[in-house]
């Protein structure tokens, strides 16, 4: 039985999310996140063949893991508690992981994303999806489905700007702020009288 790989994936992904967050996207280079990991340049390519892949990497399993519990938020029921679950899991997912929170506020395209891999890029495009048909169908349970911007402004939009100035500013998200975007989503999508 063979030794665990002292330079796993995740590991080196975490040195990135580390890079990303002090330096911003161009500040993870493979010689980088080889010095942050402690690993040499070889490992990095090992794992990634290219920058532009260890790029994709980063941005996909951040991507991925703020959008596991979103879809899960929106696609659950009650359908009335569903859209503030998932405004409520915006600001929390935020709070919880405010270094992958700021690693999203950029776009894939500073990542990279028009060079990544193929398989990489289908891959984002099956993620964007998978949102994009949970948030619809959100909107059509609701009965808005001619509606859908309003929508994305009341789970989305709104949440992502109660947390962006605080994750730009490297300043805690105030407690209140899952409460304060409950109320704006409750009465964007007038889903009870109160």
């Amino acid at each position: 039985m063979g030794r665990p790989p002292r330079h796993d994936r995740d590991r080196l992904l975490d040195a990135a999310v580390d890079l990303a967050y002090d330096a911003g996207p161009a500040g993870v280079t493979v010689a980088a996140v080889a010095r942050a990991a402690g690993a040499p340049s070889g490992s990095v390519y090992h794992r990634f063949p290219s920058a532009a892949a260890l790029l994709a990497a980063l941005w996909l399993r951040t991507l991925e893991r703020f959008q596991e519990g979103f879809v899960a938020a929106i696609s659950g029921e009650p359908v009335e508690r569903a859209a503030e679950a998932a405004a409520r899991y915006v600001v929390a997912w935020s709070r919880n992981h405010p270094r992958e929170a700021r690693l999203l506020r950029y776009g894939p395209r500073d990542f990279g994303q028009p060079d990544w891999p193929a398989a990489e890029s289908d891959r984002f495009a099956a993620d964007n999806r998978r949102v994009h048909e949970a948030v619809t169908a959100l909107a059509a349970r609701l009965g808005r489905s001619h509606d859908l911007d309003r929508v994305i402004l009341a789970t989305v939009d709104v949440p992502l700007s109660a947390v962006s100035r605080h994750l730009r500013n490297d300043t805690p998200i105030p407690a209140s702020a899952e409460d304060l975007v409950a109320e704006a989503t409750i009465a964007l999508l007038q889903l009870r009288q109160r």
